[in-house]
């Protein structure tokens, strides 16, 4: 079944992926899923103190769940709980999902890990779109949002419709670079503008080949100042 998954572990980043995922599950008239995964890190234990471990999963879990639930948005909301890596579970997962959500940073993030490890992982991995959910706070609904940003010049044929379905969902205008006149005919619902780098984006989309980060990927799920979709191509 078609579904967007959202990676979920009671970060305030997570909490902003969470906000960015009910926005594309209600867009999109799909369920949501939140994932949290959970794994003892200190080797050998005691049965008791890893199920201790477990129920903290569980309500972080919970927790999420029921901010969604709150919002008072139709999505059907799901949860699932695993134990192991979250990244590993979460590229599993992609296979059977629309799209994959997740916060540039995790509890355990390092400084050094702009992107956390999960984040880049799945990014990378991921056998559908990831959006890195990226931003210093909240997210709140901007007055003026900006357009949809195709970052590259070449991009393939799934990186386009990606970013002409967000701008289409989101009723906003989409801004590239490269050349996009026959879809632009295809897609009269989109108003295709060229790009101007001093605009801020709603989310930039970009491509990814072979399974692996491309070059520009790996650099605005790092660096960008908000959401980034990273769009498998062919042969990812």
């Amino acid at each position: 079944m078609d579904h967007i998954v959202l990676g979920y572990d009671g970060s305030d980043f997570s909490m902003q992926a969470l906000d960015w995922a009910l926005d594309e599950a209600e867009l999109r008239h799909l369920p949501l899923t939140l994932v949290h995964a959970w794994q003892w890190p200190y080797g050998e234990a005691e049965e008791e103190a890893k199920a201790h471990l477990r129920r903290a999963a569980e309500h972080v879990l919970w927790h999420g769940a029921e901010c969604a639930r709150s919002t008072g948005s139709v999505v059907q909301v799901e949860t699932g709980l695993y134990e192991g890596p979250a990244a590993q579970r979460l590229v599993e997962l992609s296979g059977g999902a629309t799209l994959v959500v997740v916060g540039s940073r995790g509890l355990s993030a390092l400084p050094r890990a702009v992107v956390g490890s999960v984040a880049g992982y799945v990014a990378a991995h991921a056998g559908c779109p990831v959006i890195v959910v990226r931003g210093p706070g909240p997210l709140p609904q901007a007055t003026r949002p900006g357009p949809i940003v195709l970052a590259e010049r070449e991009p393939d044929a799934a990186v386009i419709e990606f970013a002409f379905a967000e701008a289409a969902m989101r009723r906003l205008p989409l801004a590239a670079s490269a050349d996009l006149t026959e879809w632009a005919v295809r897609r009269p619902d989109v108003d295709v503008q060229p790009h101007d780098a001093h605009e801020p984006a709603t989310l930039v989309v970009v491509g990814r080949s072979r399974g692996a980060r491309s070059g520009i990927a790996d650099s605005l799920t790092q660096h960008a100042p908000g959401p980034v979709a990273v769009v498998p191509g062919p042969g990812a």
